[in-house]
């Protein structure tokens, strides 16, 4: 990889106009949530987020995040897998279908949720019958998280899946390996950057999630009051925990983006 990179022309110098809009897209991006930042009361800091709402909010956020990523990883691993190595017509259905979490409102997604498994929804009637109930539980916002996350996951793994190509799987099945072998052997091996750079987006994804939870799981008070939805509630009522809260999730993505970002280097830098 030292050698490629050697080889590699250098970079050309870009004209000086571009630095103008880019200093405004930082300004645009930056300024925000520097004036947040600077709108904390950092000395009560400890104080605010120890308090009950607050500490409810960010463990049922953990919690939740966590159980939503796991299953993230279980169905849309597969998920990316399948349609980057098949070329059959219906992929590009799933593929569409994938995309529209992405740009559904996600108000309109917590809709789509409740009329479907709420107490009368389609298939929530059937489910009351027999004793379970997922509208406005924590599986509900499980639910939320797991619909609005999967495709930040299946996305970006099939993207690096196709970048990469099938040559190594292609050696490994002519050395007599099954396909089971070269999948757990060869292809998530090579795929492991790119899975541990979903995961964190999908876990940012589902951290961050707000319209479908509200709209599918209600806003109770350690069973479906997630950090966000504890956020929106006290930004009237007491803004110095709203703002200590907002602290907390900007931390939190920052940290996430540069698992992310690390991932993504250390495949450029593998390459």
């Amino acid at each position: 990889s030292e050698m490629c990179i050697r080889d590699r022309p250098p970079m050309q110098p870009l004209p000086r106009w571009l630095f103008a809009p880019f200093t405004l897209g930082v300004a645009v991006l930056a300024v925000p949530l520097i004036g947040l930042l600077l709108s904390a009361d950092w000395a009560a800091l400890p104080s605010l987020l120890t308090s009950a709402r607050a500490l409810d909010a960010l463990r049922l956020s953990l919690i939740t995040c966590c159980i939503s990523t796991v299953i993230v990883l279980l169905v849309g691993v597969p998920l990316a897998l399948v349609l980057a190595r098949s070329e059959a017509w219906w992929c590009t259905v799933v593929r569409t279908l994938v995309t529209v979490p992405m740009v559904l409102p996600p108000v309109v997604a917590g809709l789509a949720l409740l009329t479907t498994f709420g107490r009368r929804g389609l298939l929530g009637r059937a489910l009351e019958i027999i004793g379970i109930q997922v509208g406005f539980t924590t599986v509900a916002v499980v639910m939320a998280q797991t619909f609005v996350a999967l495709p930040f996951l299946v996305t970006a793994l099939e993207g690096a899946l196709r970048t990469q190509g099938a040559e190594y799987d292609a050696v490994s099945a002519s050395l007599g390996a099954s396909p089971s072998r070269t999948l757990w052997r060869v292809t998530l091996p090579l795929m492991w950057p790119a899975i541990a750079s979903g995961t964190a987006l999908s876990f940012a994804r589902a951290l961050g999630e707000f319209g479908a939870t509200l709209t599918f799981a209600g806003s109770l008070q350690g069973v479906t009051r997630t950090l966000p939805l504890e956020i929106y509630l006290l930004r009237e009522q007491d803004a110095d925990t709203a703002i200590a809260l907002s602290v907390v999730l900007i931390a939190l993505a920052l940290l996430i983006v540069c698992v992310a970002g690390r991932e993504n280097t250390w495949r450029v830098g593998r390459q």
